[in-house]
Parts: C-alpha cells; sequence; structure tokens
C-alpha cells in the first residue's frame, strides 16, 4: 500500500531567467549561512531557559527552524533542476519565454507582462509564469494578434501591441 503524499508545490517549468536563478541562489546562500545559524543559536538560548512546554520563545524559533529548513530543501532539489535560459530568439517578433509583452484590453487598458519560470514569478511587476494560462496562450504569437485567454476574473481578449527582449 502506497504512503499518502500532499500534492507536489514544485513548478513545472526548469526554465529560469538568469536573474531569477541569481535571487534563488542568493535566498539559499543567506537561508543556509546567515538566518538558519542566527535561529539555532536563539533556539539554544530559548531552550536553555528551562520549560520548553510554555516557553513562546522557544516554540516560536522551533516553527520558524521548520519554515527555513523546508525552504532549504526545496531549493537544494530545485536549483540544479533549473535550466538559465539566456539567449534571445532569434524570430524576436514572437512571444517566447524571456519577452516582455505589452497587451491592451478590450476597453483600452494597458497591461505590461514577462514571461518567466514559476519560481520567478511576481505580480506586482508582471513577471508571470511560462506555466500560466495567459503565457500559454502568447506563446508564439505576435504584435496585432488577439488572444482570448481564461483568467479568474473571466475570460478577456487582449491584443498584443509589442514585444521586446
Amino acid at each position: 500500500m502506497s504512503r499518502w503524499r500532499p500534492p507536489s508545490t514544485e513548478v513545472a517549468s526548469v526554465h529560469i531567467t538568469r536573474s531569477g536563478y541569481d535571487k534563488l541562489k542568493a535566498e539559499y546562500d543567506h537561508l543556509w549561512r546567515e538566518r538558519r545559524p542566527e535561529v539555532v543559536r536563539a533556539l539554544a538560548a530559548a531552550a536553555a531557559e528551562g520549560d520548553r512546554s510554555e516557553n513562546a520563545e522557544y516554540i516560536y524559533r522551533k516553527k520558524e527552524l521548520r519554515e527555513i529548513d523546508r525552504r532549504v530543501g526545496y531549493l537544494q532539489r530545485r536549483l540544479p533542476d533549473l535550466k538559465i535560459v539566456e539567449t534571445i530568439p532569434t524570430d524576436r517578433s514572437r512571444v517566447y519565454f524571456g519577452a516582455i509583452v505589452e497587451l491592451v484590453d478590450g476597453e483600452g487598458g494597458e497591461r505590461v507582462y514577462r514571461v518567466v519560470g514559476g519560481d520567478e514569478t511576481d505580480a506586482a511587476t508582471g513577471a508571470i509564469s511560462i506555466d500560466s494560462p495567459l503565457a500559454r496562450a502568447l506563446m508564439k504569437k505576435q504584435v496585432g494578434e488577439v488572444v482570448r485567454v481564461q483568467l479568474p476574473g473571466g475570460e478577456v481578449e487582449l491584443e498584443i501591441v509589442a514585444v521586446r527582449y
């Protein structure tokens, strides 16, 4: 009988930009070399205070250490699998990995997205995963083409007005 495992939190695509890889590597280095040793020292100090069952500092530090170890473990497994994409496609008029795409919706609202790896998505900066429905709809399209895509807010029609790398 197989054991139950939680759904994977791993990202499907192994592609990543150089800047995305460098950020993940820096996060790993910071967590492993700086943050984890700090938390271990604080945990040891809290444990030395006595009764651990009612020691809020000890309980908090144990939880913090588990979260750091979970993230470090993920990064240790993920970083070696990533493939850094540094080349620009020969056909720069079409949307491929790494493209910055300017779109206009039906009401004239402008949106700018960059197609990146799943590990480096950031809604605040417009970095969308290559695995997302929007990025999949945009792939290999060019300026002037209209795409229809189902987003969480409903189906939208978007026109590509610029593609750059």
